[in-house]
């Protein structure tokens, strides 16, 4: 049984591009996969907590140390883990903001950088010195961005902290399987912005209708669709 986790970054929850592109893209696969289960994790409109010096201390304290308050420090980091490591297929939703991504995402982030959770240190390789824990897992990152020319070779991607900076931190944490679905042109509405917004749309359900993400067998089971705030 494949299960889906999906991640909205968005402040906006209505005209939100990039929660259009999560919404098809849950839409479709559903529709592919009914015997799936999917977890919705609101961020863009959700209370994330950033790191504080308790929580540091908790984070790269042994697991055996912690005590009641490091346990409570570390709860919702604890749940946000606990879902990437049951999902299959991750799928972000986020907009560019200021050239990188919501603050709220990057709370996020910081909560699931965790020290023998999702990482761990490779001592043994000083070029490779981090062993990612999420493995045989698929990243998909459903964006919107309000100019276009982000991608690699084009003449705004020395600006682009959006895409290499989540790719970069998934890699770290195991996720080499990463795909990037765009919608470019979002704050400049025109016939190229609906093109690029039905050529996005036409990549997830290519993407979907692949079935190249699957890891294990597939099994029939009732759905089961579950949202978190």
């Amino acid at each position: 049984m494949s299960k889906l986790l999906v991640i909205n970054a968005s402040a906006r929850s209505n005209h939100s591009h990039s929660r259009g592109l999560t919404a098809a893209f849950v839409k479709h696969w559903v529709k592919v996969n009914p015997g799936s289960q999917v977890v919705f994790r609101e961020l863009g409109t959700a209370n994330v907590p950033h790191m504080t010096g308790e929580w540091i201390s908790a984070a790269f304290k042994p697991a055996a140390d912690r005590n009641g308050q490091d346990l409570r420090e570390l709860a919702l980091s604890d749940t946000y883990v606990s879902e990437l490591h049951r999902a299959d297929v991750i799928v972000i939703g986020s907009p560019m903001y200021n050239w990188s991504i919501p603050s709220p995402l990057k709370a996020y982030i910081d909560q699931i950088m965790r020290i023998h959770e999702t990482w761990k240190p490779n001592k043994a390789d000083p070029q490779n010195p981090y062993t990612g824990l999420l493995k045989g897992k698929t990243l998909v990152l459903l964006l919107a961005r309000g100019s276009a020319g982000y991608e690699a070779g084009e003449y705004n991607h020395h600006m682009n902290f959006q895409s290499t900076y989540l790719k970069m931190i998934f890699n770290i944490m195991g996720i080499t399987d990463i795909h990037v679905i765009p919608i470019n042109g979002a704050s400049t509405p025109s016939q190229e912005l609906q093109d690029s917004i039905e050529t996005a749309r036409a990549d997830i359900e290519e993407f979907i209708n692949s079935g190249l993400y699957f890891a294990t067998d597939r099994k029939s089971v009732s759905n089961g669709i579950e949202r978190k705030n």
